[in-house]
């Protein structure tokens, strides 16, 4: 089968060739196949992929903001993990951006055209100041959209770092931006319908991107969340046990210092750990800008 001209993803795939012929239970197991071969895409691109996480971390230590860009399924992925990135880790508004070609009407609704253009990429980079000190990741499954080229031209322009998350090989997107992340996953069960192994595909790299970045700026204890906010019932039921399991506490009392803390659990944990009282315990977590581990060894040390 010769190559397509536009990548591995718009190919015809001969194990689905009779796809609306199989029964419901041959389309499942057809799909589950196929979507195995995602986390194996993906792992040739692990080195790429924590070489970006570095970067982010570096951007959102400092005064920097990460900005997402994408159209389609690729900038509604981009959405979804910027905005549980604020419940999940306090991340405070502003600092991850994402962009969709076509603004927050596309979230909801097909916008004819808007990835078509490379200048609303920059337009829409520009609208929100960003400059050199923040980072543009574009996401495209076929690595040729113009919106997100457009994107990656104006990082390039002012010296902004950069980095592309595509389905092909040797696309445009990766030869623009700084780091590359290629997850190669092959033709879809049904033709060019990248928001199937694609689509998942990327979102286990934004999983990864994210949850590292957050665990390197201390958002995460052990494999705990302890800058989760607790913003309902089930949220303040996962403090509490956060709380009971790291310090070894009752319920009552965990539930007693979250409240004494205002619900911060990172606070109440590191209160709990140390020994210290509250109010030293927000000065040593301030200090180390929120690191528990560092805090700790200042208070106890």
């Amino acid at each position: 089968m010769t190559n397509h001209p536009l990548g591995s993803t718009e190919r015809c795939n001969p194990a689905s060739a009779n796809f609306d012929q199989l029964s419901t239970l041959e389309m499942v197991r057809l799909m589950n196949r196929e979507d195995a071969h995602v986390p194996l895409a993906i792992a040739p691109a692990v080195p790429q992929i924590a070489q970006v996480v570095e970067l982010m971390a570096e951007r959102l230590a400092g005064n920097g903001r990460i900005f997402y860009q994408g159209a389609g399924t690729s900038g509604r992925l981009a959405v979804l993990d910027a905005v549980e990135l604020l419940p999940t880790f306090s991340l405070e508004p502003g600092r991850v951006v994402p962009l969709l070609a076509g603004g927050t009407e596309a979230m909801f609704h097909s916008i004819e055209g808007a990835e078509d253009d490379p200048l609303a990429g920059k337009r829409d980079l520009a609208k929100h100041d960003f400059g050199s000190e923040d980072m543009l990741i574009a996401i495209a499954a076929s690595g040729r959209t113009p919106y997100a080229l457009g994107g990656l031209a104006y990082a390039a322009e002012i010296g902004a770092q950069s980095a592309a998350i595509v389905c092909n090989l040797h696309t445009p997107m990766a030869d623009a931006a700084k780091t590359a992340i290629e997850l190669i996953v092959g033709p879809e069960v049904l033709t060019g319908s990248t928001r199937l192994k694609a689509g998942s595909a990327q979102k286990f790299v934004l999983n990864m991107l994210s949850t590292c970045t957050m665990a390197k700026l201390g958002k995460v204890y052990n494999n705990l969340m302890v800058d989760v906010r607790p913003s309902n019932s089930k949220l303040r039921k996962r403090a509490v046990r956060i709380v009971q399991e790291v310090a070894d506490l009752a319920e009552g009392a965990a539930r007693e210092l979250l409240e004494e803390t205002r619900w911060d659990v990172k606070l109440a944990l590191l209160s709990a750990l140390s020994g210290a009282e509250i109010g030293k315990a927000r000065k040593a977590l301030n200090a180390t800008n929120g690191q528990i581990r560092a805090a700790l060894a200042k208070l106890v040390f």
